[in-house]
């Protein structure tokens, strides 16, 4: 059976209209894109998604840039999606990225840098829960 992974693409990619060349980007990988949402996240919603990251220095404005604008949600599968997408996303920091991945091209900085992915199976059956509870 096939991994599931969520990748979210963030307000500043959605705003640049990047949101078509980020989905080919996992559709030209031989990713399934199983589910896709546009939605704008309330405050206690993007608390409530990156809570293990309460209380660190950047939780504020990480939840401020979150609610700033529409994000783009998916549900993505296909062998191995987790460390696959993590691959075609690239670093966190778009500065370490590797050239050709979303987030050295669309990215700008640690915070806004295009795409969230999970880091885990178990990160992504939260998160996909999250965004699709109607998948469970």
């Amino acid at each position: 059976m096939p991994e599931r992974t969520l990748c979210v693409i963030k307000p500043n990619a959605v705003e640049r209209r990047k949101i078509g060349a980020i989905v080919a980007r996992f559709e030209d990988a031989d990713m399934r894109i199983a589910a896709l949402r546009m939605t704008t996240l309330r405050r206690d919603e993007a608390e409530r998604f990156y809570a293990e990251h309460a209380g660190k220095p950047f939780f504020a404005r990480l939840v401020a840039f979150m609610t700033s604008g529409p994000v783009v949600a998916m549900a993505i599968e296909g062998e191995g999606a987790v460390a696959r997408c993590r691959e075609i996303m690239g670093a966190t920091d778009p500065a370490a990225a590797a050239p050709g991945t979303i987030r050295a091209l669309f990215g700008a900085n640690v915070t806004e840098n295009a795409v969230h992915g999970s880091d885990s199976p178990a990160s992504a059956a939260r998160e996909i829960a999250f965004y699709f509870p109607e998948a469970n």
